[in-house]
């Protein structure tokens, strides 16, 4: 079971470079980070869970910004 997790995250991680809107970009990218936390939580790999934390904050967090914020 968790290798389905781990392998959907990555399909999640991959799709998001076929989106062209910024934020359905950082949408799809905190999804697939939320995937890879739940499977380091699984496989209980706190670097997995810790480095895809940092990447769903700032994808979270990149997306309150106002457009003219957006560089």
């Amino acid at each position: 079971m968790s290798d389905w997790i781990g392998w959907g995250a990555t399909a999640l991680f991959a799709s998001s470079y076929f989106f062209r809107e910024p934020s359905a970009l950082r949408k799809m990218q905190a999804a697939a980070a939320a995937a890879w936390i739940a499977y380091g939580i699984i496989i209980q790999a706190p670097p997995v869970v810790v480095s895809n934390l940092v990447v769903a904050v700032l994808a979270l967090a990149s997306m309150r910004r106002r457009p003219e914020e957006q560089c």
